[in-house]
């Protein structure tokens, strides 16, 4: 097959709406979930740990932990089977894998906020302003 044949098939199958994340934020994917006859809708809330690159292939990973358990659940990007993905924090990382947060427990976990970052830019400026003064 030509590669521009299989391109072709592929680009029919990209997804138009897709929502603009990152690794560290925190993000609520709403996943369609077939039982019998019927269809819902169930929320997945956690972490992105981690983002592949792929023109129809990119997946994240999104982690949370539920009931003391570490769960770890792969989502396709351009996968019709998601209804939205909502982000809910933006996170301040420097990586873009962020497989250590498995080995750490309670507060250690959490992912600094870009707003919070910001804030203590804002204030170490001023202080730096006000000491030249």
């Amino acid at each position: 097959m030509r590669r521009s044949a299989i391109e072709y098939v592929e680009a029919k199958n990209l997804r138009q709406d897709v929502t603009v994340f990152q690794t560290g934020d925190s993000v609520r994917v709403h996943w369609k979930v077939k039982e019998g006859d019927k269809e819902r809708v169930q929320a997945f809330e956690g972490l992105v740990i981690r983002k592949t690159k792929g023109y129809n292939r990119a997946t994240f990973t999104v982690r949370k932990v539920s009931f003391g358990v570490g769960v770890e659940r792969i989502f396709p990007v351009h996968s019709p089977r998601y209804e939205k993905i909502e982000v809910l924090t933006r996170g301040h990382v420097n990586r873009n894998r962020l497989f250590y947060i498995r080995n750490l427990k309670g507060k250690a976990s959490r992912v600094e906020s870009v707003e919070d970052v910001e804030m203590r830019r804002a204030a170490k400026a001023a202080k730096v302003v006000k000491a030249k003064a």
